[in-house]
């Protein structure tokens, strides 16, 4: 076979599963609406199973709506009649997903969900199928064309498709933001990207400051001890006032050999840029880059003068923020 007929079979495969999910959004109804209700409404976990194929879009969808807020786990459908079926208690929503509806591991899962009064929203193409008869809240998905004819394709394109629609309008409900988001989603790439200027600020005894009045022989050995390259200048009033750099004192001692009677204020730069504390670290590291430094006041909107933190290049280079 040449290569360019995989490719030609590679856009069929995705022109059937387009028009699937054209069809789908054609066939969206209040019942999509009762469902995101009834979520919304749960005292306790949204609970997901399906079966082959349709078991693997439960788990994906299950992990979709636990990442924007909504407690949700997979249950398998085998293990369900092997005592797992206690998993699942009367505050529970089970969405049970199944292309035909008859499945056989998902009638003991129906029976005991009916017996015990536990809100039960199916997912389904056949509306002559045990789970459509069932289900509390009825999502049916129009019958479409299997690319291959003999494995689900365009049908679990539409169950998952159908499962992110039901995710994603919980989540715009409870206004889940980025913020959020970072929470639960601490680690790898994209919770470092959520990181805010809080999160890898120094504070506390780690801020290097002085008082405005210090000498700038004094102010010499602050910024050995410290480290970080500059000091940051206060007045009485603990307000900042200035920054003084490495490089601002180097300079000044190779012009003047007497230190004794300068004082930081002489010298440092008025005016620190600064960050708000609640802003992420990404934007931070872009305004350093804007302006040409390597470090940033962090302060609480309500006074700007007020340093809170130091947010250094080291700390977001550190956090893998880039």
């Amino acid at each position: 076979m040449k290569k360019k007929k995989y490719t030609k079979i590679a856009k069929e495969v995705i022109d059937l599963e387009i028009k699937a999910l054209k069809k789908l959004k054609n066939n969206i109804r209040d019942s999509f609406n009762l469902a995101v209700e009834q979520i919304l409404k749960c005292q306790s976990k949204v609970i997901l199973c399906g079966v082959g194929k349709s078991g693997l879009i439960a788990n994906k969808i299950a992990s979709t709506f636990s990442s924007v807020g909504t407690p949700s786990f997979c249950l398998s459908a085998s293990d369900s009649s092997h005592g797992d079926l206690g998993s699942i208690s009367k505050k529970d929503v089970l969405i049970l997903i199944s292309n035909s509806g008859e499945t056989n591991e998902l009638k003991n899962i129906i029976q005991f969900a009916n017996r015990n009064k536990i809100l039960l929203i199916g997912i389904v193409s056949q509306k002559n199928s045990i789970l459509y008869r069932s289900a509390d809240v009825k999502l049916l998905i129009p019958k479409a064309v299997e690319a291959g004819s003999i494995i689900p394709t365009s049908s679990t394109t539409s169950q998952l498709a159908l499962g992110d629609a039901l995710a994603i309008a919980t989540m715009k409900h409870r206004k889940f933001n980025k913020k959020d988001f970072k929470k639960i989603h601490p680690a790898g790439s994209l919770g470092a990207q959520l990181k805010t200027v809080e999160d890898i600020m120094l504070k506390d005894k780690s801020i290097p400051f002085v008082n405005e009045n210090l000498k700038l022989k004094d102010a010499l050995k602050i910024l050995s001890s410290k480290k970080l390259g500059f000091l940051l200048v206060r007045d009485k009033k603990k307000l900042t006032r200035g920054l003084i750099s490495d490089g601002d004192l180097r300079r000044f001692s190779q012009k003047n050999q007497n230190l004794y009677n300068i004082t930081v204020k002489e010298i440092m730069t008025k005016n620190p840029i600064g960050i708000d504390k609640n802003e992420l670290a990404a934007k931070g590291l872009s305004l350093m880059n804007d302006k040409k430094i390597t470090s940033l006041c962090v302060y609480n909107k309500r006074n700007k003068l007020k340093t809170i933190g130091v947010l250094h290049i080291h700390n977001i280079l550190q956090s893998n923020i880039f």
